[in-house]
């Protein structure tokens, strides 16, 4: 389901190029009806060598295909010429086949065709769009561009989280400035570095993968389309909707981080609220459990025209956020108003 979303939901210029769809890479295809007779079928195989094969459809329903390399098996076999030139090709064409969705994506499409059995592996891909024939897609082109998508990914996604990175983030955010409405989320974990020195990298990579997992699954849903969650690096994230709702998204976010985040901890350690570590200073001191700050910037009462803008908006309330020590989220509203760190505490009792 995730990475369905992800494909769905974080696409920018680049994005084009790493979550295309089956439909993008269609063929035309030779189209015959179940009774058009075998003589026929290899009329147009010898004219056209390079044709690997057809479809059988009834109207524009696809019920059959005729791979050449198979038809020429059964058609070599003793008497197989004799007998099938003359009868249709319904009683030759193969029954099982692999019919998609023009919008299924490519990734998921070159599973279903590789969990094909042995003799069908080589077989088209049959495409409809609502039903109806659309083309094929050869299982070498499929090949080819699934690499392709899957080196771009590489290419342009955080390598731990598998988030877009600041290629892409950069591109997007340039998108969202033309949005009527929206609302960009900057999202990082406080006292990180403290919890990766006392916990040892593995948990810290932990950590940052559940961080991402969290978000994308509380970002990346179709009410909120399109949508979009990257990893800017470390452990500073980014997120984007295209409206003002943000409310019940980051508070779903923060309590799925709170509850996540004491699994690390010991029963003492939940108690206290608090764990003792060496600081960034070098001191042994009293640290609190590591939490998640998300700044939110909107142009709802704002005027925000350019990148630079919002990044310098989102710092304003990122140190604004780290006056407090626990998960929180602050709006541009929330600066504007001066709320402090013991104010807001009244506020959310």
């Amino acid at each position: 389901m995730k990475n369905e979303l992800f494909i769905k939901n974080n696409i920018g210029d680049e994005g084009e190029q790493m979550y295309l769809v089956i439909g993008d890479i269609v063929e035309k295809v030779n189209i015959v009806a179940p009774s058009t007779k075998c003589e026929d079928v290899y009329k147009i195989f010898d004219e056209n060598p390079s044709l690997e094969g057809i479809v059988v459809c009834t109207g524009e329903q696809p019920i059959g295909l005729v791979m050449k390399t198979q038809f020429f098996q059964k058609l070599s076999t003793k008497y197989g010429f004799d007998l099938f030139m003359k009868r249709t090709i319904d009683l030759v064409m193969d029954q099982e086949l692999l019919v998609v969705d023009f919008s299924a994506p490519i990734a998921e499409v070159s599973t279903l065709a590789m969990n094909r059995k042995q003799a069908n592996l080589y077989d088209y891909v049959v495409v409809t769009k609502q039903g109806s024939i659309y083309g094929i897609v050869s299982m070498r082109d499929l090949i080819i561009k699934l690499s392709e998508v899957q080196i771009n990914i590489a290419r342009y996604s955080n390598p731990l989280s598998g988030l877009p990175g600041n290629n892409v983030i950069e591109e997007k955010l340039q998108e969202i400035l033309t949005y009527e409405n929206f609302s960009v989320f900057y999202l990082d974990i406080d006292l990180f570095k403290v919890f990766n020195d006392t916990y040892g990298f593995r948990e810290g990579d932990v950590l940052l993968k559940e961080t991402a997992n969290i978000i994308s699954e509380t970002i990346l849903t179709s009410a909120n389309e399109p949508s979009f969650v990257g990893h800017i690096g470390g452990d500073d994230f980014i997120a984007v909707i295209p409206h003002y709702d943000h409310e019940l998204l980051c508070e779903a976010i923060i309590n799925r981080f709170d509850q996540f985040i004491l699994r690390f901890y010991s029963d003492e350690e939940r108690k206290k609220g608090y764990i003792r570590a060496i600081t960034r200073q070098g001191t042994v001191e009293n640290v609190p459990l590591v939490s998640i700050s998300i700044a939110v910037v909107q142009n709802e009462n704002f005027i925000i025209s350019t990148v630079e803008q919002l990044s310098k908006k989102a710092a304003e309330l990122k140190k604004k956020c780290k006056e407090f020590k626990h998960s929180v989220f602050l709006t541009l509203d929330d600066a504007e108003g001066e709320t402090d760190a013991s104010q807001y505490e009244e506020l959310v009792r």
